[in-house]
């Protein structure tokens, strides 16, 4: 913990001296890096903390100082400020981070620094604000890639529009304009092509990627239909609840359907051991023969072994931090009980030796996958799931993982938990409504 917070600090240090330095080199007001630092620490110390964990000072500096250098080269070689392709950058921030606040942020300390690379030039400035709000709000949550060409499109009319209102409505120098439209769309066709590259030096996850990582072809999705095909489907379901539940509560649904579907990896190590895996034609349980203790590190290892296949196939970190926490702490309560029953004189349980080693989830997403998971594992055990038995096995479900503090360190409020029992019961009820019986036709 003491070497991560170095690390940090470390980053931050670095973050800035470049900052300072770069600014320095190129003779910039030190007005610009000072902003930069302040919407750092203004973000730092926010009450919003949940998508922080995407980016650090470093990375802000590294964006910024992109467009910025960008800028002072074209500007040195004597071109049209025109072809600076600014909108990349509040482009690449809103889709690498999904937080349009860091972006709109952004889009203001790089249109103040291209506006002093270029004479402290004020309408320039405006001009650049405009377009790099307007094409962060365009791309927002975007899933397509035909989303961001469509944007650039957009933001290049929008920018020659701005400029025909600024110089008073009197067209002068049409190519100008012409260039403007060119440059939105070739803003969107950079950050295409650079987007892959950012993922990886960033290590974060966008919405284009998370939908490649959808495709049932995936290895391990293909690996889980034949190998452990209960999971698989138990998976699905899961995926839909959390989806669902991610919109009610304003988390991200996208990124929770995609850990959701790859959160029981692990159990393709010895599926068999699973219940929904279990042969129905297998008289005997696979845990039958074993004793608690050992039945319990076979059912806890799948969240060890999940990482480890995770890293193995290279799969974002995003989506290990669904495999670990997606059940937190919580007990192994079956076996549990298993062991109480077969306790013997002068011997003990202990509680903790029976629980998953976490952690807990620090997030909306892998909290809400926690939940969905032990809802729709829990559901398959009513033997009459109708709306009023599913309405109060959700509820107590979700009560007892919030009783038990497996929710404490993710910010997911009580009306939050309403919200994601009323979107659990209603989509548990559709999956188990009722189903009139056809009378058989006569022979």
């Amino acid at each position: 913990m003491t070497t991560l917070i170095t690390l940090n600090k470390i980053k931050i240090a670095c973050g800035t001296a470049l900052l300072f330095f770069i600014s320095y080199i190129l003779r910039v007001n030190f007005a610009i890096p000072v902003f930069l630092l302040s919407l750092f620490v203004y973000l730092k110390f926010s009450q919003k903390r949940s998508f922080l964990r995407d980016y650090n000072l470093l990375d802000l500096s590294f964006l910024f100082t992109l467009v910025f250098s960008v800028a002072y080269f074209i500007v040195s070689h004597g071109k049209s400020v025109f072809y600076i392709p600014f909108c990349v950058v509040p482009m690449l921030s809103v889709i690498l981070f999904n937080e349009l606040r860091l972006s709109l942020l952004l889009t203001i300390a790089g249109s103040f620094a291209v506006a002093s690379v270029a004479g402290n030039d004020f309408y320039l400035g405006l001009l650049f604000m405009i377009s790099g709000s307007l094409s962060s709000i365009l791309v927002f949550g975007a899933r397509k890639r035909s989303v961001i060409i469509r944007t650039g499109l957009i933001v290049g009319v929008v920018q020659a529009a701005t400029l025909f209102f600024i110089e008073g409505l009197k067209l002068q120098q049409l190519d100008r304009y012409a260039v403007l439209v060119a440059n939105g769309i070739i803003c969107s066709v950079i950050v295409i092509g650079i987007l892959p590259v950012f993922e990886y030096l960033f290590k974060t996850t966008t919405n284009i990627s998370l939908l490649e990582l959808a495709d049932f072809n995936q290895p391990l999705l293909q690996r889980m239909t034949m190998e452990a095909p209960g999971t698989y489907h138990h998976s699905l379901i899961v995926g839909n609840l959390s989806d669902a539940a991610c919109q009610a509560v304003g988390a991200n649904a996208l990124l929770a359907r995609i850990g959701a579907y790859y959160h029981d990896i692990g159990k393709l190590s010895k599926p068999e051991y699973f219940s929904e895996n279990s042969n129905l034609d297998l008289k005997a349980n696979k845990h039958d023969s074993l004793p608690p203790t050992l039945s319990k590190l076979v059912i806890m290892n799948h969240v060890k072994e999940g990482a480890e296949l995770a890293k193995k196939y290279k799969l974002n970190p995003r989506l290990i931090d669904f495999i670990e926490q997606h059940h937190g702490s919580s007990l192994v309560f079956y076996f549990y009980r298993r062991a109480l029953e077969n306790l013997e004189e002068d011997q003990e349980v202990s509680e903790a030796g029976f629980r998953y080693p976490g952690p807990k989830p620090k997030t909306k997403e892998t909290a809400i996958v926690l939940l969905a998971d032990s809802v729709e594992a829990a559901s398959r055990t009513l033997k009459e799931p109708g709306s009023s038995n599913i309405e109060e096995l959700v509820h107590k479900v979700i009560n007892n993982k919030f009783i038990d503090g497996q929710l404490d360190e993710c910010d997911l409020t009580l009306k939050d938990l309403e919200k994601i029992s009323a979107v659990f019961i209603r989509i548990l009820s559709g999956i188990y409504h009722s189903r009139i019986t056809y009378p058989e036709s006569p022979k």
